[in-house]
């Protein structure tokens, strides 16, 4: 009951801060109705972020054995902000990074390499030989790819901790383009296929510089019971690869990350604690300290906490049906926009004041600029009938929606503000991002080379 209260409260404010944050955003001019003024502003609450990273730090904390050595990497592919990894690395939180773009933005944020893991199913040689050279973690993909390690760790000496990424093959979840741990997964080394383990612990055998066992068996769509079941698997696989040993040669376990989010309300579910909860069910042993643990979560850090806001430009009717023409589209809701169905998205509405908007529900589309049919972000929502110059916010949008920007009609990339409140009700508001200026947007599509190909 203390934790369904506490999450109560905590959705709760954060709705009030939204409300607040929406309000002054149109009174500050980052987003209005005015001719000149900006149409679209990206939002990130900053003690939402704050309170995120607390209850994932508390919730282990409070399970795991005292001393037990553990580090939560961001994966930064969630939000690739360089302010936004500085703020939870101030947190306690190190990076995880999926590719040399991302291990870039953590140094930029001054995250310390013994603080970030290198995760990638292809990794070059240049990319591995770096992160060895730094002292980074770096979990191998494939077989091929602990081969190519063996040359280099030979050739040039390591503080490097270096691990093996497991697919458990324990089944997909609801969303098949995001379950990592099906029968034929491209990540990782397939556990259930014939021969596969006893490989796996002879690999280990013939390498003792091997000390980490990874996992990333979680994602949307995907039940804690499956997750669960996948570190389960890696547990005893590195119960079996020590009792070959002889001795502790795994210690640590990378469990990866992949908590679902709830997008159908504020509630903050399932919760850190809850998840910890079914790794203690499933797996007890995990929390007893004799392995060090490291986990990668992002969606559910950061998703919660980052609002679109956008003007509306124009409202029609189309075969009874009405459409609100808004700024927001597939270049920041990618994944909603293609499959709907497994990212819906709430549309909250808002008058020109930026004040909630009521009225009598009516059935009409929210779509965005892009030249396509299907630019729509929501279809026969129930909402007030929207008008020209209101303002729709889109929440739930702090992870890969518009920190991933597609570049569809060559839309540019908005601006991005964290906010803070006060006590008394005052929005500050500091850049993240700056907006993305039509030269700009020009130069990266090749400007300089206007003639190169005549």
């Amino acid at each position: 009951m203390a934790v369904e209260t506490h999450t109560a409260t905590g959705a709760a404010d954060a709705a009030a801060r939204r409300d607040l944050a929406v309000r002054a955003a149109v009174e500050q001019g980052l987003v209005g109705g005015e001719e000149g003024a900006q149409p679209l502003v990206c939002l990130l609450d900053v003690a939402g972020i704050r309170s995120s990273a607390a209850a994932l730090t508390s919730a282990f904390a409070a399970a795991l054995a005292p001393g037990t050595p553990v580090l939560h990497a961001f994966a930064v592919k969630a939000c690739p902000l360089v302010p936004v990894l500085r703020l939870l690395a101030e947190c306690g939180l190190g990076c995880e990074a999926a590719g040399p773009g991302e291990l870039e933005l953590a140094r930029a944020a001054g995250v310390e390499p013994q603080r970030t893991v290198l995760d990638s199913p292809a990794k070059t040689v240049a990319e591995l030989r770096g992160a060895l050279a730094l002292g980074i973690a770096v979990n191998a993909d494939s077989r091929q790819e602990l081969e190519r390690l063996d040359g280099l760790v030979a050739a040039a000496p390591t503080t490097s901790p270096i691990g093996v990424r497991i697919n458990p093959q324990t089944g997909a979840g609801a969303i098949d383009a995001l379950s990592t741990a099906t029968a034929t997964s491209k990540f990782g080394i397939a556990l259930r296929d014939p021969g596969a383990r006893a490989w796996i612990v002879r690999a280990f055998l013939e390498r003792p510089w091997l000390t980490r066992l990874h996992i990333h068996s979680g994602s949307q769509g995907v039940p804690l019971s499956l997750i669960a079941e996948g570190v389960r698997e890696l547990y005893a696989l590195a119960e079996e690869i020590n009792a070959a040993a002889g001795r502790r040669q795994v210690d640590t376990l990378d469990i990866g990350g992949g908590l679902p989010v709830n997008f159908a309300s504020d509630a903050q579910a399932p919760a850190y604690a809850e998840y910890v909860a079914a790794l203690r069910e499933a797996v007890p042993a995990l929390f007893r300290g004799r392995y060090g643990l490291v986990t990668e979560f992002g969606r559910s850090l950061l998703a919660k906490h980052g609002l679109v806001l956008s003007r509306v430009e124009y409202t029609k009717t189309t075969g009874g049906r009405p459409i609100a023409l808004t700024h927001a589209g597939v270049q920041l809701a990618t994944r909603t926009v293609y499959a709907p169905a497994a990212w819906p998205l709430r549309i909250l509405p808002y008058d020109a004041k930026g004040t909630p908007k009521t009225g009598p529900p009516v059935a009409q589309d929210i779509a965005g600029p892009a030249c396509f049919a299907g630019d729509l972000l929501a279809t026969a929502r129930e909402l007030p009938e929207l008008a020209p110059g209101d303002l729709i916010a889109v929440p739930d949008t702090g992870a890969y929606f518009f920190t991933a920007h597609y570049g569809y009609n060559s839309l540019p990339r908005p601006a991005v503000h964290g906010f803070t409140t006060t006590a008394s009700g005052t929005v500050r508001f500091a850049p993240a991002r700056p907006a993305q200026s039509l030269p700009e947007l020009a130069s990266e599509s090749g400007a300089a080379f206007r003639d190169a190909l005549l």
